[in-house]
């Protein structure tokens, strides 16, 4: 079903863009024929990307991948900003129409002559070309500068967040305690080993006394993979890195496997369980269900399970992948919830559908009486483009009591 809704709203697209960006530009000809298989050639191009690394493997497709992707996130811009100019282009185009039409020439010519250049010969279609020609410019520029703000964007380091979080159960030995928050790195056709090294890099040189990696890590195997996310191993926190699954590490076939690559890397996984940290004689109780999709694979969150034995009078701090599992961890107490899942819509103004599904979009949130915070991950997915939606590495710093 998401491949068949997604083929059509492709098709779509990129017929519209064809009809606004060629039909209506050009002439009939050799020029609009050649547009045409441009724009063939192009939605080619992104099934291709699609479906490509499922038959041949994700290394293996990165050649294919980067054109392919670059045009989805050009296309989606082309597609808004000739939707944003179709008010200007009806109200100028009725405009042209009401026009007073001057004589032309070729009125004094023979049927056939005048039938023959009309086209060329009218007026108003004359100014319809100029007016669609101009558009077409227009939407061609913008979303050109947009779609290359937004690639440099997505393939840049992300930002280093800091961002200070007080628990009131949190004992107050544990104040000043770094917290470092990742998602969605999502290592694939486009993101490989050295995206693993430099998220490595930035997040040892903050220091943190914890790593949380909430999920959507990899889009392919271990054996595609592994050596890709084998820079984890290098993360060097005083209590540890744990993960937790996201969607994503479910679209692979062998799941458990990853789990077992994760922890031979040094990663604590934590499926529906929890463990205690300590500072002397203070705790806090952090806890990691699996995401949702593993319902699909008999692997679902159990949120009482991830929950048993925690301390009733202490801190929990809950590692879920989506926000929107926030609701499970209220009802349960919950202190805190760590998520991502949504890259904070990553190309505007998508956030908003990614805000009708989900409780947060990015940032620190309160639902009832347990804190949500999102990041917005440092990866990206499908195109690699970040357009209002920066990548971040998140660094909570814990405070205890209830302050002022």
């Amino acid at each position: 079903m998401f491949i068949l809704v997604l083929g059509s709203v492709l098709a779509l697209m990129h017929l519209y863009v064809w009809k606004r960006l060629v039909k209506d530009t050009t002439r009939p000809g050799r020029t609009r024929w050649s547009l045409s298989a441009l724009v063939g050639a192009l939605a080619l191009l992104l099934v291709g990307t699609l479906f490509v690394p499922r038959v041949f493997g994700v290394t293996e497709s990165g050649w294919l991948a980067w054109p392919g992707y670059l045009w989805f996130g050009l296309l989606v811009y082309l597609f808004l900003a000739s939707l944003v100019l179709e008010p200007v282009r009806l109200a100028l185009r009725r405009r042209f129409a009401r026009a007073p039409r001057v004589a032309s020439p070729v009125s004094a010519a023979s049927p056939e002559v005048t039938a023959d250049l009309a086209t060329d010969a009218d007026p108003v279609v004359d100014r319809r070309l100029f007016l669609a020609r101009t558009a077409a410019v227009t939407a061609g520029v913008a979303a050109v500068g947009i779609t290359g703000f937004g690639a440099a964007r997505a393939v840049g380091p992300p930002d280093l967040l800091r961002v200070p979080v007080r628990l009131p159960r949190l004992d107050p030995a544990f104040n000043g305690f770094r917290v470092a928050v990742v998602s969605d790195i999502h290592l694939g056709p486009l993101l490989g080993r050295a995206h693993t090294e430099r998220i490595v890099r930035i997040i040892n040189e903050a220091e943190p006394d914890l790593v949380a990696v909430v999920g959507d890590l990899v889009d392919g195997t271990v054996e595609e993979l592994g050596s890709a996310a084998e820079p984890l191993q290098d993360l060097q926190p005083r209590d540890g890195v744990f993960f937790v699954t996201g969607n994503h590490e479910y679209f692979v076939d062998d799941t458990a496997a990853w789990m077992r690559e994760l922890e031979r890397f040094g990663l604590n996984v934590l499926r529906n369980e929890n463990t205690r940290i300590r500072r002397g004689g203070a705790a806090f109780d952090l806890a990691g269900v699996n995401d949702l999709a593993g319902e699909s694979r008999s692997d679902p969150p159990d949120y009482d399970r991830a929950l048993a034995g925690v301390n009733p009078g202490g801190p929990a701090i809950l590692l879920a992948h989506q926000p929107v599992q926030v609701t499970e961890a209220a009802d349960r107490g919950v202190d805190l919830q760590l998520s991502g899942h949504t890259h904070g819509g990553q190309m505007w103004p998508f956030h908003y559908a990614v805000e009708l599904a989900q409780p947060s979009l990015a940032g620190l949130s309160q639902v009832r009486d347990t804190q949500l915070y999102v990041t917005r991950g440092a990866g990206f997915w499908g195109p690699p483009v970040r357009v209002g939606a920066p990548p971040d590495i998140s660094v909570l710093t814990l405070e205890g009591g209830l302050g002022d």
